[in-house]
């Protein structure tokens, strides 16, 4: 899950080492959706979900079916089905029906709303960090442009437009994943935080998030690509190079900014309340959660 439904060969054999993914294979835990591209099964269950339901293939099932990473794959196909169809609640079952008319020239073969398409409904529909987790991963495949996924949102109904915008106003192909798109868009409501996804600083190299005003990095930090001696070590330099150049590094996990983000948010106002001078910043006892 906390490679968002799709991942390549090799960065699933190094999370999982190679018996394990032969096994998963093996039990259709994962399928082969591609040369080196592993998905889960849900991704063609839409497919067949949509064929039987004459139905269109959206929102995270779609994006699952464009080859982008999401931060929680659907738990059911998402099918968008016309409202006017009468759908009896038995054919629906163990599917999750999104009413709402697909035109022609935002459908493709076979059966799947187009990238631009996905990108708005995801936007309109879904909470803002799943949707700019959507929308960056679209921008960053390279194959849709913003201006194409604007020309499609106003082609959209309406509802969810002033979320949609924000987001596609918010959208950097230069997050690299749905971790870190979270992450920035927690810190996107902190007020006085202006954080860019991949910022590079000198005798360091990239950051997964960075205010330079505030000289503050915001680091999502992923257990499976962060364990071995090695990348240990490679971590704690890093850190230390960091704070050597007048940076404060936080590092939050995926728990927290997935299922806690008004904690992440609070640990993040109160940095801003420090300002770029640093004061420390006085925490009462009912705010500790470590």
């Amino acid at each position: 899950m906390r490679c968002g439904g799709v991942c390549d060969g090799r960065s699933l054999r190094e999370a999982c080492g190679d018996r394990a993914v032969r096994r998963a294979i093996r039990d259709g835990r994962i399928v082969r959706a591609a040369r080196n591209t592993y998905v889960l099964p849900g991704t063609a269950e839409a497919i067949d979900a949509a064929a039987r339901l004459t139905g269109t293939v959206s929102h995270l099932s779609a994006a699952q079916h464009w080859g982008w990473k999401v931060p929680k794959p659907p738990t059911a196909p998402q099918i968008s089905i016309d409202p006017r169809r009468d759908l009896p609640a038995r054919r629906r079952s163990g599917v999750d029906v999104r009413w709402q008319a697909i035109p022609d020239r935002h459908r493709t073969a076979p059966g799947v709303t187009t990238r631009a398409r996905t990108v708005a409904d995801c936007a309109r529909h879904l909470g803002f960090a799943a949707g700019l987790a959507v929308a960056d991963a679209a921008l960053r495949e390279g194959r849709v442009s913003s201006a194409q996924i604007e020309e499609t949102l106003a082609e959209s109904p309406r509802i969810g437009q002033p979320q949609a915008r924000r987001i596609l106003q918010a959208a950097d192909a230069r997050a690299a994943n749905p971790f870190e798109s979270c992450l920035r868009a927690i810190a996107l409501d902190v007020p006085g935080l202006a954080v860019e996804p991949q910022y590079f600083i000198d005798w360091v190299g990239r950051v997964d998030l960075a205010d330079p005003h505030l000289r503050l990095v915001l680091e999502a930090d992923s257990y499976a690509w962060h364990g071995g001696a090695g990348v240990f070590r490679y971590d704690v330099r890093r850190h230390a190079a960091l704070v050597r150049a007048g940076w404060t590094v936080v590092r939050f996990c995926w728990e927290d900014v997935m299922s806690q983000p008004h904690y992440v948010a609070l640990l993040l106002a109160d940095l801003v309340a420090r300002g770029p001078d640093q004061r420390p910043v006085v925490v009462s006892a009912h705010d500790r959660r470590l």
